[in-house]
């Protein structure tokens, strides 16, 4: 089953990745230990030379990392067909141990890289390589979290048994089941939908006050839209499980977060997560980079990019909300009054 072509391409990704990172990993702890821009010493020049070479490759790395969750997730939904018990990518996860681990760290992984994009975007703003050792810092924050990723991949799809009777989502995500997939399809559908909307319009209006609010006001200002826009992506997950699902399904009883990415249903799942996540994953960049010291080399140059990073998230966002009540509107299931 490894041999399959996405499979393949999948873990290929993963190993490069884990290779890429245990090879930067050392460079990034010698560069933060030995890193001084004012000294003339071989040792310097050897690592401003190095640290080119070493962020192109995890640049590189990273922006394959953002649409390697998607193909995770409609690989899973794919093989859904192969196993007994499964309707969709829940049941393909939840075929051995490691599925739900090796989705779930891919998730972190997909963050942590846009969160790392962004922060190299900026250090490239300065000549003076103004958040190097945030940036480095960053990269080993990531090593293991890069590496408990790829051996999950590895684990999973070396451990896939086509004779394995799974779990279907129907099971999983009901007020009748057990866990935390469980306990969130038992969220109350008003207090949902009001708390999910009335975050989304606090961040529009944050967004809109980022735009408005020069220097450092508006750096802190864009720091709380990354920290409440980051924070909307757990909310908003909770929300598409208790109630924007039903309503897909217009069925009350029907949970599941992933069989609303099939083609009977319209694929609006794309038109939820697609903005979510990006939109969420540009709001943690923003969120690190407004709590870190402007240094004066990007004093000009960074407030720009954080307004627009900004906008974008904001505008990402919006368009989650819009689709969501779309799915709301459209169906014919009535939760409330």
């Amino acid at each position: 089953m490894i041999f399959d072509p996405p499979i393949m391409a999948l873990l290929l990704l993963a190993t490069l990745t884990m290779v890429a990172v245990l090879a930067a990993a050392p460079f990034a702890a010698y560069l933060l230990r030995h890193w001084n821009l004012e000294s003339g010493h071989a040792r310097q020049i050897r690592l401003e030379r190095g640290t080119h070479l070493v962020s192109t490759v995890w640049m590189l790395i990273m922006l394959l990392q953002v649409p390697a969750l998607a193909l995770f997730v409609h690989n899973a939904d794919r093989m859904a067909v192969l196993f007994t018990g499964a309707m969709c990518a829940v049941g393909t996860l939840n075929v051995n141990q490691w599925g739900m681990p090796a989705f779930l760290s891919q998730v972190a992984v997909f963050f942590g890289a846009l969160a790392w994009l962004l922060m190299n975007t900026a250090d490239n703003l300065g000549k003076d390589y103004p958040f190097i050792r945030h940036k480095y810092g960053l990269l080993l924050a990531l090593a293991p979290v890069v590496v408990t990723a790829g051996v999950m991949e590895w684990l999973y799809f070396l451990n896939l048994d086509p004779n394995v009777i799974t779990s279907c989502c129907s099971r999983l995500f009901t007020p009748e089941g057990s866990g935390v997939q469980a306990d969130i399809s038992t969220f109350p559908a008003k207090p949902t939908l009001i708390a999910l909307f009335g975050a989304l319009s606090a961040l529009l209006v944050l967004a809109g006050l980022v735009w408005g609010v020069g220097g450092g006001a508006g750096k802190r200002v864009a720091a709380v839209y990354g920290l409440l826009g980051a924070l909307f992506f757990p909310l908003a997950i909770v929300a598409i499980i208790s109630v924007i699902s039903p309503y897909v399904y217009e069925t009350p009883n029907h949970h599941c977060p992933f069989c609303i990415l099939k083609p009977q249903y319209g694929f609006i799942g794309y038109a939820l997560y697609a903005p979510l996540f990006f939109g969420s994953g540009l709001a943690l960049g923003v969120f690190v980079l407004g709590i870190l010291p402007m240094p004066e080399s990007v004093r000009a140059a960074l407030p720009e990019r954080l307004r627009r990073w900004t906008a974008a998230s904001a505008l990402l966002l919006a368009l989650f909300g819009l689709a969501a009540f779309y799915a709301i509107w459209r169906s014919h299931l009535v939760m409330f009054h």
